[in-house]
């Protein structure tokens, strides 16, 4: 994981860190993730239990899994951020995806 004590403030490129116990590398830390669902500060208070979807709408996405500027703490998918979507920059990135 590439967090603010090992990254010197910069993105490393994919696969250095070795891949978690489900063969998946660089789920935690580098860019924070853009994911599909609008944000909303109170929405999990409310939601299903099994896979919430998030609000219909909104004004900010959720990004997830921390980035190289913020401490290990940050650096997990269990954290949930928000960012404009308009936003651009390097500490917001995707990760591609393909069903099998």
């Amino acid at each position: 994981m590439w967090w603010c004590g090992n990254a010197s403030s910069t993105t490393h490129p994919f696969g250095q860190k070795g891949a978690n116990p489900f063969g998946l590398y660089d789920m935690h830390g580098n860019v924070w993730e853009w994911v599909a669902d609008w944000y909303s500060s109170s929405y999990y208070g409310s939601s299903p239990p099994m896979d919430p979807q998030g609000p219909s709408t909104g004004s900010y996405r959720v990004i997830r899994g921390g980035g190289m500027r913020y401490p290990a703490r940050y650096c997990r998918s269990a954290v949930r951020g928000q960012a404009h979507p308009d936003i651009r920059d390097f500490e917001h990135g995707f990760r591609l995806a393909r069903s099998l």
